[in-house]
């Protein structure tokens, strides 16, 4: 049987209840309770503050992730969106680089963000980028309803950013850069695809 909580230490490695309440969309008491049934059967364990997977509650999520995806037919319809998805990976690195650092006369710097219209030059880019991510996540979605996640998460945290809370495109733990590589992350670990970097 899935377990959101299992499956979201599986894509963000070890963290706290906050977290895990973001990713799978519970509850932190569900998330608290779910955590203490896995800890009992082995599949988490509780370290420094944070909980973690144990190999074995990666080889359950591992197996139920795939018991998911084959029997329904999936597969290929999740491979196609991924391979949407990897189109626009790099772009969204870029434009995380170009929202933290600045070239002024060939120099690069961290970026202040004393500059408004640079800033809003690399938030409309992201917007940009936001509305073609959202048909990729639609796709992504009719294979593995779950991902559907994603888009109102990325949405806030650019909404916020838009409204002036700077960290929440690249600098937070919630912001839209975090959120993405969650995606990323959640898609290798779906279709079992070893983490290779980006």
């Amino acid at each position: 049987m899935n377990s959101p909580v299992l499956h979201a230490l599986r894509c963000v490695g070890s963290t706290g209840l906050a977290r895990l309440a973001s990713f799978t969309g519970l509850t932190e008491s569900d998330v608290e309770s779910e955590l203490i049934d896995l800890a009992v059967i082995g599949h988490v364990t509780h370290v420094f503050g944070g909980w973690s997977l144990t190999e074995a509650g990666r080889a359950a999520d591992a197996a139920a992730t795939e018991g998911e995806l084959e029997p329904a037919g999936t597969r290929p319809a999740l491979v196609a969106a991924f391979d949407d998805f990897l189109v626009l990976n790099p772009e969204l690195l870029d434009l995380c680089t170009a929202w933290q650092m600045r070239s002024a006369d060939g120099v690069t710097t961290v970026n202040d963000h004393s500059d408004a219209v640079y800033d809003a030059r690399v938030l409309a880019l992201f917007a940009d980028l936001h509305e073609r991510a959202v048909v990729v996540i639609a796709a992504l979605a009719a294979a593995v309803p779950r991902f559907g996640r994603y888009e109102p998460r990325l949405t806030t945290a650019l909404t916020r950013a838009q409204a002036g809370e700077l960290a929440c495109l690249a600098d937070s733990v919630d912001s839209f850069h975090t959120i993405w590589a969650e995606l990323h992350e959640d898609l290798l670990a779906t279709l079992g695809i070893a983490r290779w970097g980006g």
